[in-house]
């Protein structure tokens, strides 16, 4: 196999080179390639289907005249808040499409809060997505965390070009062979 590197190829004939020196990579933490080394999607037919749920965060740093503006409901594009969680509610419907190698999710349900950052300097974007099924719904829940983020950053663009999207993360994941998880800056806290 070769990747491409600039102008030029590296020869991956070895799927030891994939591991590398350090060790860092190993079949587990990267189950989306195969033996050879190469992409594949991963099998996830055999497994037992289990509740699953993911909730992700992210925030859009904005000015506070156009902050002020959204929590007033005076944007100039209308209700920007209702069509991120419409956007938002889309997207986690479709990551199977965005995403190459994420499989088809049959969602029971996807929350969508947004609210003022903690910091007033902008908005914070929650989403928690919910299944019943072989694989888990995190990526689900952080493509709807981008997508919502961005439908706001194209709705005020014109007010505030300087807005940055930052701080996406998963917060926390219930459900599967893994069990439960907990982004390790939330100190025990959980919101459920």
């Amino acid at each position: 196999m070769l990747l491409g590197a600039g102008h030029r190829y590296l020869r991956m004939d070895d799927a030891s080179l994939l591991h590398g020196a350090a060790g860092w990579m190993n079949d587990s933490a990267l189950s989306h390639l195969n033996a050879r080394g190469e992409v594949h999607m991963v099998e996830v037919g055999d497994r037992v289907a289990t509740e699953r749920k993911a909730t992700a965060e992210g925030y859009i740093r904005l000015r506070p005249e156009v902050l002020q503006l959204v929590l007033e409901g005076r944007a100039p594009k209308g209700d920007v808040l209702a069509v991120a969680r419409v956007a938002a509610i889309q997207a986690a419907k479709r990551t199977w499409e965005l995403v190459p190698l994420c499989h088809p999710i049959a969602l029971t349900g996807l929350e969508v809060a947004i609210a003022p950052a903690p910091d007033d300097h902008g908005l914070r974007l929650e989403a928690s997505a919910r299944t019943v099924g072989p694989t888990g719904v995190e990526m689900e829940a952080l493509t709807a965390v981008q997508v919502g983020l961005l439908t706001l950053y194209d709705m005020l663009k014109s007010a505030d070009p300087s807005m940055t999207i930052e701080g996406v993360r998963l917060l926390r994941k219930h459900g599967g062979r893994h069990g439960d998880w907990q982004h390790p800056t939330l100190d025990g806290r959980s919101d459920e």
